[in-house]
């Protein structure tokens, strides 16, 4: 039997080659797999694309008949169902796979143990938890959305040193450089949705596209309570991308001509709630029955307080610029704010220069 360390080294593969299909698989997760016969890798393969090969079948096709008493690692249980593919432990069991190495447990219901099951029930050798934790961080937005139902929440923030993301007047171009923007560009290719409320519709007149880099567009979600968006605003253009916007049940019976504007050009229109205050509960939960495993929320600041206030984000991503502007938008606005002794706490994972820029990546403690 292959020893820990290298049993280790090809789940670490396993999640090398995963990786390449970073934006691209979502709501799946990021599987990599890896077959070993004697000793040496004979076939590797990854989920490229949603709706596509699972990793496994690729390993397999790449293996062709060496994988035949040969070792299989996967970062994540195979599938035992009909989805978009057919159950991956039936083609390892064709294939005559002799043992199977998973560091961890798929959290979706569907899945959940049947896998591993049904390989220990034909007589195949199966080892499962090397490597657990770290495949389980890996794949953390998956994972969230199958515990709970919700999309992983993360923040994305640019502000100057002072704490402001504009000016007096309400001008926030261009806080941070242009490599800051790439990286924020990359961040909306690796989430399935972004969102931003009404006011930066009303303001900014943004895209919401991945530019500067290349990549899948996310969902694009307007939060608009009262209805007031323009429907020729950019965003709302779906050739680019789908659009949705959440909105109160109020307001599609107070604005029925402009939520039929918003339907005839594509955009989906969700009621949800009563009033235009529309709770983050409410958004999360509707978000996702959409299918939607994970969220950028972009701004702007009462957009982001409220996600904030309501304990539901799990990332931030804080973009700083190293300029003072003594007033403006205050990056955070809560509510009730924080005393000392109880504030909102980050913990900080990552932090790297982006130019004149420092981007600061932390996790939200409870």
């Amino acid at each position: 039997m292959d020893k820990p360390a290298q049993s280790q080294d090809y789940l670490r593969r396993c999640l090398e080659l995963a990786r390449r299909g970073l934006g691209a698989v979502s709501p799946n997760p990021m599987v990599g797999c890896v077959i070993v016969r004697d000793g040496k890798i004979v076939g590797e393969g990854f989920h490229r694309k949603f709706g596509g090969a699972h990793a496994e079948i690729e390993a397999l096709r790449h293996a062709g008949v060496r994988a035949d008493g040969a070792d299989l690692y996967v970062n994540l249980e195979p599938c035992s169902h009909y989805g978009k593919t057919p159950p991956c432990v039936d083609a390892i069991i064709r294939a005559g796979i002799k043992r199977v190495f998973v560091a961890m447990k798929d959290p979706n219901p569907i899945v959940a143990g049947k896998g591993i099951r049904k390989l220990r029930q034909i007589g195949i050798e199966v080892h499962v938890g090397l490597l657990s934790k770290e495949a389980a961080r890996f794949n953390e937005k998956f994972v969230w959305y199958m515990k709970t139902g919700k999309p992983y929440v993360a923040l994305k923030v640019a502000q100057t040193l002072d704490g402001y993301v504009a000016d007096s007047k309400g001008r926030s171009r261009w806080i941070t450089s242009i490599n800051s923007r790439k990286e924020a560009h990359r961040l909306r290719r690796e989430y399935d949705a972004v969102l931003v409320g009404a006011g930066t519709v009303h303001k900014d007149n943004p895209q919401l596209t991945v530019r500067h880099v290349k990549g899948n567009n996310p969902v694009r979600i307007v939060l608009d309570g009262h209805l007031r968006c323009d429907p020729r605003a950019r965003v709302f253009a779906v050739s680019k991308a789908r659009t949705v916007v959440l909105t109160s049940s109020r307001a599609l019976r107070k604005q029925p001509a402009r939520a039929s504007a918003l339907a005839r050009q594509g955009v989906e229109v969700y009621g949800i709630g009563e009033d235009a205050t529309i709770s983050v509960p409410q958004i999360l939960k509707v978000i996702g029955r959409l299918n939607i495993s994970s969220l950028l929320v972009e701004g702007g600041p009462t957009t982001a307080g409220m996600f904030l206030a309501a304990g539901e984000v799990q990332r931030v991503y804080l973009f700083l610029a190293g300029k003072i502007l003594g007033g403006g938008l205050k990056s955070f606005p809560l509510g009730s704010p924080r005393p000392i002794l109880r504030p909102i706490k980050i913990k900080t994972i990552a932090l790297q220069q982006l130019g004149s820029d420092l981007l600061l990546e932390g996790r939200f403690q409870p």
